[in-house]
């Protein structure tokens, strides 16, 4: 199902016949970059608690994986430029953090004890919302199937032109 506020792709419309008979636009160009991944260590800070410490260096670990497993192919497909570091820097730390969500939930469990009797498990409720940005961002970001159609790879031929000349 389309989303009726986001405007559809150029490619989807072409490949729709252009049912508005509206003019096509191409969108914004940027120049491509090769990004940089972030230090890790000013996201997740360290601690002198040494649970939170392990948790934050667990956090390092996955955001790193998932920035070399993920901006390889954003370079590739979808020509991102450095205006894009800072949403994949944050899919990243979402990535980051729904596993540290899902690992308390898997030490403690979805209910717990607290002051007042047994309740949901705060960490259960931060996955769910982590979830939900990680979702806006594989969409933005063109990373799911049905999000990659509405992506164009840009031109190999055109990798010496300057937009910006």
């Amino acid at each position: 199902m389309a989303d009726r506020y986001r405007p559809t792709s150029a490619v989807q419309r072409t490949r729709e016949g252009n049912p508005s008979k509206k003019a096509i636009k191409e969108g914004v160009v940027i120049p491509r970059a090769i990004l940089a991944e972030p230090d890790w260590s000013e996201v997740f800070r360290s601690s002198l608690d040494p649970a939170v410490e392990s948790a934050n260096e667990r956090c390092r670990k996955v955001a790193s994986a998932e920035w070399r497993r993920v901006v390889p192919v954003l370079e590739f497909a979808a020509g991102i430029g450095e205006v894009d570091h800072a949403t994949v820097k944050d899919l990243c730390v979402c990535v980051a953090r729904i596993d540290q969500a899902e690992r308390d939930l898997s030490e403690r469990g979805l209910m717990v004890t607290a002051e007042r009797g047994t309740v949901k498990n705060g960490a259960a409720t931060i996955a769910a919302q982590y979830r939900t940005q990680l979702a806006r961002y594989i969409r933005e970001l063109g990373l799911s199937p049905s999000a990659r159609t509405a992506i164009t790879a840009p031109d190999p031929e055109d990798d010496d032109s300057d937009i910006w000349d």
